[in-house]
């Protein structure tokens, strides 16, 4: 079944359309009925061109962020609007509000989460295997971890059981930190170093349960993360930036979980669902 449903994932990928050449700004948030060039329900992060006019029902809202610029027009129905050089323009309707961000997208990034979204909103309907609910590392255990001082979390057949946690640098054989903590996660007191490769372990009652293995961003790449990290009510549009950005930084773990948090917010949005996986 896994299988099928990886060969199945790859065709719809295949069949997304390339994205446009000309492509100037994207949709950071829709909601409602929402119309691109007659099409209705276009999906999250869908780039726009210039000239590509944007249809809106009564109540209907749509984000629309500029690539370059990072400047996102927040939109209202009803009414119809019109993507400009580097502004959109209101044909009938309320005109937008502006709002300035600090957002600089990669457009591949942005091109490849697209077609994961519309890829995601083609298979909704097929029923996906259940979860792995056996002993096992749950963070982190592939990739880029986007933070200094992580707190690992684990699964263990009994979820008090205490599990003694052990971290090393890659290739040494001598441990930077040894630990014991219970249900299933520990923090780590201090900051690890940057651009450096890790390995840890956690063992429940003498069995091991796992070995992960992960690196640590460079300072730059971390000290940009925390300053983009958004904060407490922070606007829809920003949050799906910053999991684009740790997506973009190879923080892939971190990016789905972010990914998951805005899909159990939005279930308007099935493809915030396919990016989580």
């Amino acid at each position: 079944m896994r299988t099928i449903l990886r060969t199945l994932f790859a065709m719809t990928l295949a069949a997304v359309p390339p994205a446009w050449a000309d492509a100037i700004a994207f949709l950071s948030n829709l909601k409602g009925e929402v119309a691109v060039d007659g099409n209705a329900r276009p999906i999250l992060l869908a780039e726009l061109s210039k000239g590509q006019k944007l249809v809106l029902a009564r109540d209907a809202q749509a984000s629309v962020m500029f690539v370059s610029t990072g400047k996102e027009y927040a939109l209202k129905g009803p009414g119809e609007f019109l993507v400009k050089d580097n502004e959109i323009a209101a044909s009938s309707g309320m005109p937008p509000l502006t709002r300035e961000t600090v957002w600089r997208t990669s457009g591949k990034v942005l091109s490849q989460a697209a077609q994961t979204s519309a890829a995601s909103v083609r298979m909704r309907s097929i029923s996906l295997p259940k979860a792995d609910t056996g002993a096992r590392l749950i963070f982190p255990t592939q990739g880029n971890v986007a933070t200094l001082q992580p707190t690992f979390r684990w699964r263990a057949a009994d979820a008090k059981s205490e599990g003694e946690f052990v971290l090393l640098v890659a290739g040494q054989e001598k441990p930077v930190h040894m630990a014991k903590s219970a249900n299933g996660a520990y923090r780590l007191p201090a900051k690890l170093l940057p651009d450096t490769d890790y390995v840890w372990a956690v063992s429940v009652a003498g069995d091991e349960i796992g070995t992960g293995r992960f690196r640590t961003l460079p300072a730059d790449a971390v000290a940009r993360i925390e300053l983009r990290r958004p904060k407490d009510k922070a606007d829809f549009s920003d949050r799906v930036l910053f999991a684009l950005m740790l997506q973009e930084m190879g923080a892939t773990q971190e990016a789905h979980e972010s990914w998951s948090r805005l899909a159990q917010e939005r279930a308007d949005l099935p493809e915030l669902s396919g990016l989580a996986r």
